[in-house]
């Protein structure tokens, strides 16, 4: 009886200890609470919302393995250094901006990219049909819907923040009249084509009058630009951003197909949600 006993005591011990730290069941494959809780510090959106990330990408995970699908070292790397040409970088200038613009360091990056193209191969094994590229009409339409994403100007003007804390900006934006000793400030122009094009995006964005998001500033140390003005705004032609539009145009497309796709695996799949962070 003791070795039974034994047993038992053991195998009730294995499985309590884990289940204390699983927030949800996917096919019997957990997400922890620290996942939901890092997911929720890095993306900013409620427990629910971040376990329904984590849940799509679980789906999409145990998908591939089914499917065999792999991306490789390689893959990875041409993929990288394809985004830096892109960019008019070298990789090492592609990096260095990913990490100041999306806090997202080497390792962080090639995660991300691995994703992509994980992506890309799921909707190629599971899309019906080849999507062709988008039509004169097409293009035009997206161009008149989205011209704020073509519009920009010939350079900035800005007081930048620094701080070595997020909550330290954070306090700054959140009361503008307030005098932080810890943070330093610096009134600048800076030209749209003297800066990478990530950030250019970014700043871009932030409304004349408004603090822009808090960034990384890549001597671990933040940054928060306050848009003062933004100097002779042009709008570029559809035909210089065409394969930009087709690029976006594309995407979308494919987003909408894995979305339907994922949202109708879900039904059917066996998700147990245990506990969620308060």
């Amino acid at each position: 009886m003791r070795p039974l006993l034994l047993s038992t005591l053991l195998a009730s011990f294995l499985w309590s200890a884990p289940v204390g730290g699983v927030s949800v069941l996917v096919k019997n494959t957990p997400i922890t609470m620290y996942e939901v809780q890092e997911e929720m510090k890095q993306s900013g959106t409620s427990a629910k919302q971040s376990a329904d990330t984590l849940i799509r990408k679980k789906l999409e995970q145990l998908e591939a393995q089914e499917k065999k699908i792999t991306v490789s070292s390689a893959e990875i790397n041409e993929e990288i250094q394809r985004m830096a040409a892109q960019n008019n970088l070298s990789v090492d200038q592609f990096i260095n901006a990913m990490q100041t613009v999306r806090g997202l360091d080497e390792k962080g990056l090639k995660a991300k990219v691995s994703e992509s193209i994980t992506g890309q191969k799921l909707y190629n094994s599971i899309a019906f049909s080849k999507m062709g590229q988008p039509s004169a009409e097409e293009e035009a339409e997206y161009y008149q819907l989205h011209l704020d994403e073509f519009t920009r100007p010939e350079s900035f003007d800005v007081t930048t923040y620094f701080a070595a804390s997020q909550e330290a900006l954070q306090a700054k934006i959140t009361d503008p009249m307030r005098h932080i000793e810890s943070i330093q400030s610096k009134e600048e122009n800076i030209p749209y084509g003297a800066i990478n094009p990530q950030l250019a995006q970014i700043m871009n964005k932030i409304p004349v009058g408004s603090f822009g998001p808090i960034l990384p500033n890549g001597q671990n140390g933040f940054m928060s630009f306050y848009m003062r003005d933004k100097q002779n705004v042009v709008t570029e032609n559809l035909d210089s951003v065409r394969p930009q539009i087709d690029n976006m145009i594309v995407g979308e497309k494919r987003n909408q197909v894995l979305n339907d796709y994922f949202t109708r695996l879900r039904l059917s799949a066996d998700i147990k949600v245990l506990r969620l962070p308060e």
